[in-house]
């Protein structure tokens, strides 16, 4: 009877607990009202509206915000309700020459997409591997 009792009584802890619906923000919180009253001309501006960056890319000159939302009610069912990147483009007067969102649940992000370098290591031998000197010269010689 008392480990029914304890039984009941986790069954309805989980019961109650396993049903509220929880919201993970990631990135920066961004909303909607935040993007409709959008007058930003230059990277001051964009950070006094919304704050430091998530990244900067120095070379190109661009600032990414990344945001997302996400719920669950247990740890079999969670949602991510949206997922964006915003990437802002400055000249060099800091002022903003271009803008873009991308949905990131849509794969919309071709252009930032990691280039992959061709991995030689792969292509070598077993015994290559192990041994790293034998095997056949990679390199050219001058015979």
């Amino acid at each position: 009877m008392k480990l029914f009792k304890l039984l009941l009584i986790i069954l309805s802890i989980n019961y109650i607990f396993g049903c509220a619906e929880k919201t993970t923000y990631s990135g920066k919180i961004i909303t909607q009202n935040d993007l409709s009253n959008i007058n930003i001309i230059n990277k001051n501006d964009l950070i006094n509206k919304f704050g430091k960056p998530s990244y900067i890319d120095k070379i190109q000159n661009e600032y990414f915000y990344f945001t997302e939302k996400s719920k669950s009610k247990n740890f079999y069912s969670n949602k991510v309700e949206y997922s964006y990147l915003f990437v802002f483009k400055f000249d060099q007067n800091d002022q903003i020459i271009s803008t873009e969102s991308i949905d990131l649940l849509k794969n919309d992000f071709n252009k930032y997409q990691k280039n992959e370098t061709i991995n030689n290591i792969v292509k070598k031998g077993l015994i290559e591997k192990v041994f790293g000197g034998v095997g056949p010269n990679q390199l050219p010689n001058s015979q």
